[in-house]
């Protein structure tokens, strides 16, 4: 149950809005080994002087933002960014302009249907 954001500066057609959110939906569903039905992505497209491009990198330049369960192995999260870097690669974005943030709460700080996560049947594994 991952919510992602993806913060961006340069306006994109929403066919190409649509296959970034796809890159990550795909790469969460692989790397993660989430339910097909678990898709929590936004695209936030902000105005320039809203989004200062750090140095070095260019108007592609794309933040990606993904709250989770911890519980994930090293090679999982691995396979997560190389999963985002090769789908945004496929749309023209480099790998230098691609910056991913992971954040793990702990599941007693996730509230599922008025209970904390710790104490929910999730339907899926972390450990993986």
């Amino acid at each position: 149950m991952p919510f992602a954001k993806i913060e961006v500066l340069r306006p994109r057609p929403a066919r190409e809005v649509a296959a970034m959110i796809d890159a990550v939906y795909i790469a969460q569903l692989q790397a993660l080994k989430l339910p097909e039905d678990d898709k929590q992505i936004r695209y936030v497209e902000h105005q320039r002087e809203h989004f200062p491009v750090p140095p070095g990198k260019t108007e592609n330049f794309t933040f990606v933002e993904i709250q989770m369960f911890p519980g994930r192995s090293l090679q999982a999260k691995r396979n997560l960014y190389q999963g985002i870097v090769q789908g945004f690669g496929k749309l023209g974005i480099a790998s230098t302009d691609i910056t991913i943030v992971l954040h793990e709460p702990p599941l007693e700080n996730w509230g599922i249907r008025g209970l904390p996560a710790s104490e929910v049947d999730l339907g899926f594994d972390l450990k993986v």
